[in-house]
């Protein structure tokens, strides 16, 4: 992402300065559990879409970079909060935050986050992003029950996974990208062009997380592979092979889903599963052509750097390996 981080070197050096700033507190614990998940290498994607879009449609001013900040702190409050429903004790390739202080702080820290976004939203003043923000974050709650209670679930199909995808994780990067655009007070198609850039490019962010679950590299990607098996989600590339594979291969899954730990041989024989039935390509492809989508929405924009770089961040979903 070479063209948006020459582009933005200034401005994400003071989002990093405001995330400091923000996490100021008497409680000595609350800043020392937002600052080390928040310097626990996180690609800071919403904040720079928010900044691209801010500088796509022409703002000049200054609270985007308050804004930037706001929405890296909602998203490291869902991880805060994912890790300890998930039991999780690696967030990218560290000990997570819940591992180290417990479930309690976690959470605790969480609720702070989400609490001083707000707070930062409402001194900021404008109600168009209040409103947006605060929409965003009721529906990715509304995508984290919908995953919970789908969990196990091999009846759960594409387009409710979909619908999973889109509340819990592409909501807030659609709505990063329209906070860009009502900071510009571009036209309403515009400002509509903006936020569904988002959701495609999101929905396609964690498609390929789906994917690189199941082939990346530990020591790359984080996380153990296999690990949302291991936590029973039914993501895209094993709905797929469900959606191919035998009655038998089915019943197989089933019993494995529901242990308490997979062995090396379950995932292996899940892992199996999924290549025979091409899970991978199939994520893969999908993400590609929302990338694509994505990139054609850009069009309602004039050519200009910021563009070029939206389009670069595009491309970088598709080819990541972490």
């Amino acid at each position: 992402m070479d063209k948006a981080l020459e582009l933005l070197q200034d401005d994400l050096i003071k989002v990093e300065a405001q995330f400091k700033k923000d996490l100021d507190s008497e409680v000595l614990l609350i800043r020392k559990v937002g600052e080390y998940v928040l310097a626990s290498g996180g690609k800071r994607i919403r904040p720079m879409l928010l900044l691209l879009c801010a500088r796509l449609s022409g703002y000049s001013g200054q609270y985007h970079i308050g804004l930037a900040s706001v929405v890296e702190f909602i998203h490291t409050a869902t991880l805060l909060h994912d890790d300890v429903v998930d039991s999780a004790v690696m967030r990218r390739g560290n000990d997570s935050a819940n591992a180290v202080w417990g479930n309690e702080a976690s959470v605790l820290v969480g609720d702070f986050l989400f609490a001083k976004s707000f707070a930062i939203m409402v001194k900021g003043g404008d109600l168009g992003v209040l409103k947006v923000l605060s929409e965003a974050t009721t529906n990715m709650a509304e995508g984290e029950v919908l995953q919970l209670i789908s969990t196990c679930d091999l009846d759960m199909d594409e387009d409710r996974y979909i619908t999973v995808v889109r509340n819990k994780t592409a909501v807030l990067l659609a709505a990063a990208c329209q906070c860009g655009g009502i900071l510009g007070k571009v036209s309403s198609a515009q400002e509509q062009a903006l936020s569904d850039f988002g959701m495609d490019l999101g929905i396609a962010f964690q498609f390929m997380d789906d994917a690189l679950d199941y082939v990346a590299e530990e020591s790359e990607f984080g996380k153990a592979r296999g690990q949302d098996l291991a936590e029973g989600k039914m993501t895209l590339p094993l709905i797929e092979a469900l959606r191919h594979c035998s009655g038998e291969d089915r019943e197989q899954v089933a019993s494995i889903v529901e242990k308490e730990e997979i062995s090396a041989d379950d995932l292996e024989f899940v892992l199996s599963l999924i290549g025979r039935h091409d899970g991978i390509g199939h994520t893969r492809a999908r993400a590609g052509a929302l990338v694509e989508r994505a990139k054609a929405r850009l069009e309602a924009f004039p050519p200009s750097p910021a563009r070029e770089a939206l389009c670069e961040v595009a491309d970088f979903v598709v080819s990541r390996r972490m």
